[in-house]
């Protein structure tokens, strides 16, 4: 099976030697997303920062083909426990009826001093 590096202009910038999204056979896989916007700015608060990084994640499958609603898992990094009713409120609202698998998960730091990371894989076929 390749593994395929994907085009995503849509992306924030990364900050390291990765890609923002994979194809490996018939999944998407797609790297962490922050809060950052195409600017490279963080958005104040978690619930802001956890809205960015869904929209992110949304252009980042819209480039390659894909939706929120191939989604198959989740997992979200936080750095504080307590912030995981914010971040669940606008999970469920940007994946509606959806509900992918999900991890969540604390941490000690995230890049850029964010306080939410959310990384996905989709299921696209071939």
């Amino acid at each position: 099976m390749a593994v395929e590096p994907q085009s995503t202009p849509s992306a924030p910038p990364v900050a390291g030697p990765y890609s923002p999204a994979l194809r490996a056979g018939n999944w998407l896989v797609l790297a962490g997303q922050v809060g950052i916007d195409r600017g490279g700015r963080l958005a104040h608060g978690v619930e802001a920062q956890a809205r960015q990084a869904l929209q992110n994640i949304e252009a980042v499958l819209s480039d390659c083909g894909a939706s929120l609603s191939d989604v198959a898992k989740t997992t979200v990094f936080v750095t504080d426990m307590a912030d995981f009713a914010a971040v669940n409120a606008v999970y469920g609202a940007a994946f509606g009826d959806h509900r992918p698998a999900r991890s969540t998960v604390q941490v000690a730091g995230l890049p850029a001093g964010a306080s939410v990371e959310i990384e996905v894989w989709a299921y696209v076929g071939s």
